[in-house]
């Protein structure tokens, strides 16, 4: 058995790059700062240390979510890795892990602090009401 999850929240880094395959597929490329706290060996204080995470959202949600997502929102994302490797144009072999967005909640609005809404996938099953669960 093999999970692949994964849970950030963090800053968006840039505007959102909303683009298009061949196939007519929307897709919306995002970069989030997760900050990481360590200790500096050299002054014994801790501080914030800032990790970039590529996040890639597609279809219909990337339609709907490029008019409402901008630099320097907060949000909280759930989905799954993704490895991907491929030869540069001078012949460098590249390579990154980005996250496939399945959820994501608004943690600020556009420009300014508070919202909180969330956008779930529409693949999520309904689930009985809870008199209707047998345990």
């Amino acid at each position: 058995m093999s999970i692949n999850r994964v849970m950030i929240s963090g800053n968006l880094t840039r505007d959102p790059e909303l683009r298009s395959t061949a196939g007519g597929t929307s897709v919306l490329k995002l970069g989030v700062a997760v900050n990481d706290r360590r200790k500096n060996q050299q002054t014994g204080e801790w501080e914030d240390v800032p990790n970039f995470v590529d996040c890639t959202i597609f279809g219909t949600r990337a339609d709907a979510l490029a008019q409402y997502l901008g630099k320097g929102q907060k949000v909280a994302i759930e989905g799954k890795l993704r490895f991907s490797s491929w030869e540069s144009q001078q012949g460098e072999k590249r390579s990154k892990l980005e996250v496939v967005v399945d959820e994501i909640e608004f943690m600020s609005s556009r420009g300014e602090g508070g919202g909180g809404r969330q956008v779930e996938t529409p693949q999520t099953p309904d689930l009985p009401a809870d008199d209707e669960i047998p345990f």
